[in-house]
């Protein structure tokens, strides 16, 4: 039997448990002299069922120390993953961390913070010394959960949760690893995807007499305009669609766009562009909901934070539509 190791280096250690993802939560009391307190902590698991237990610990250098040993209650509040700033702001000693806060109603005098994937208000049951942290242990007396996306934390950053995908083609298992051509070819993924979900409003498309390059154009017209040709075809690039002079005059013909000089030159929408681009973009809305409920909002919500990052790694050096233009 080999002999345990006395040289772990703590950085290193602290590594390793960084592997292991886990929840990000806020903990909170209110001292004897009123005085609401709240860390942000990764610590907690529950304990058991029947009755309802969970823990978390707390450091014994942590100045909110005394004031957690000696409540009767304390909330634990699973964050979500729209909260990773009201994280940071809690895990920052020596701030007025309740200042502008908004609170729900609470069985104890505990804050309650709202918002959150899930919150348990607990009763304190046990404390014990554990290392360089005092564990905490407490009957839950209340819960209530959302559908809100939990935040994450791993390997010392922030991160989102999915289910593992299955397989799209019943035939993925037997196509050779060596393959050039799999369903694991990201381009192929996200190309399906992306024609998959546009069918789900070609209907609206056809019934405006709307082509994907009238699609984009309008699109993009309906978060900022006007635009020059030169900015239209810049935003659109992407596409690989050739944005010119004949399928702007078009959309001018048509009645769709027009041409201004004032208060600056370009293009804008006209009211039937604009009622257009709208319906098209409400139908676009509809498939997307369906397509959410399906996958989840959790999932939902993990898949946007990846194309962004897809869209941030692969950009070219696009123009930042949604970046207010430089004057």
């Amino acid at each position: 039997m080999s002999e345990p190791r006395t040289d772990f280096d703590p950085r290193d250690f602290r590594r390793a448990l960084g592997m292991f993802a886990t929840g990000v939560t806020i903990v909170t009391a209110r001292a004897q002299d009123g005085t609401p307190v709240g860390v942000t902590a990764n610590s907690f698991n529950s304990v058991s069922i029947s009755p309802p237990l969970v823990l978390w610990s707390l450091a014994k250098s942590a100045r909110s120390l005394p004031v957690f040993s000696g409540a009767t209650h304390w909330n634990v509040h699973i964050l979500s993953e729209q909260q990773e700033t009201l994280s940071n702001h809690f895990a920052r000693a020596g701030e007025d961390k309740f200042g502008g806060l908004s609170l729900d109603d609470s069985l104890s005098t505990a804050p309650l913070l709202p918002d959150c994937s899930a919150r348990f208000q607990c009763r304190t049951m046990f404390q014990y010394e554990g290392g360089d942290h005092v564990i905490f242990v407490g009957e839950v007396v209340d819960y209530d959960r959302s559908e809100r996306a939990p935040l994450l934390y791993v390997t010392g950053g922030y991160a989102l949760a999915a289910r593992k995908a299955a397989a799209v083609s019943t035939e993925a298992a037997a196509t050779p690893s060596s393959a050039l051509f799999s369903e694991e070819l990201l381009g192929y993924l996200l190309g399906r995807a992306h024609y998959q979900f546009v069918a789900g409003f070609r209907a609206t498309l056809n019934e405006r007499g709307l082509s994907d390059a009238d699609f984009f154009v309008l699109s993009t017209l309906s978060v900022r305009e006007p635009l020059s040709a030169e900015e239209i075809a810049s935003h659109v690039a992407y596409t690989a669609i050739d944005v010119g002079a004949v399928l702007l005059r078009s959309l001018c013909d048509r009645g769709l766009l027009r041409l201004t000089d004032t208060p600056q030159p370009g293009y804008s929408l006209t009211g039937a562009g604009r009622d257009a681009i709208l319906h098209v973009l409400a139908a676009a809305k509809s498939v997307e909901a369906g397509a959410g409920a399906q996958i989840g909002e959790m999932e939902s919500t993990m898949l946007r934070n990846l194309l962004k990052r897809l869209i941030s790694a692969t950009d070219p050096g696009l123009p930042k539509l949604w970046t207010a233009s430089q004057p």
